[in-house]
C-alpha cells in the first residue's frame, strides 16, 4: 500500500474526502517527524513506538584504496512495533 492509497482507504473508512485525509495523514507524520527531531519519542500503545537512536563517528576504509575514512556521527529514525501491532501481524 502506498501513500495515496493509505489515504483513500482512511478517507473511505473515516467517511472523510481524500483531502481532508490526506491533510490528517500528512499532518501525523509532520508531527512525528517534528517530535524526533526536537528529541522525543512518539508512543502509540499499542501500534508502537518511534525514537531516534545516536550513531557513534567511526573509523572505516575505502575497499578502492584502503585509506582510511571518518564517517560521521548520525542520528536514526527507529520503530519499534507494539504488542497488538505484533499480534495482529502474527495471528
Amino acid at each position: 500500500m502506498n501513500k495515496n492509497e493509505l489515504i483513500a482507504k482512511v478517507a473511505k473508512d473515516a467517511k472523510l474526502t481524500n483531502r481532508d485525509a490526506s491533510l490528517i495523514i500528512e499532518a501525523t507524520i509532520e508531527n512525528i517527524v517534528l517530535a524526533l527531531k526536537g528529541g522525543d519519542e512518539v508512543r502509540l500503545v499499542g501500534f508502537g513506538t518511534f525514537t531516534v537512536s545516536d550513531r557513534k563517528s567511526s573509523e572505516g576504509r575505502n575497499p578502492r584504496t584502503g585509506e582510511s575514512i571518518k564517517i560521521p556521527a548520525t542520528r536514526n529514525p527507529k520503530f519499534k512495533a507494539g504488542k497488538l501491532l505484533k499480534e495482529a501481524v502474527n495471528g
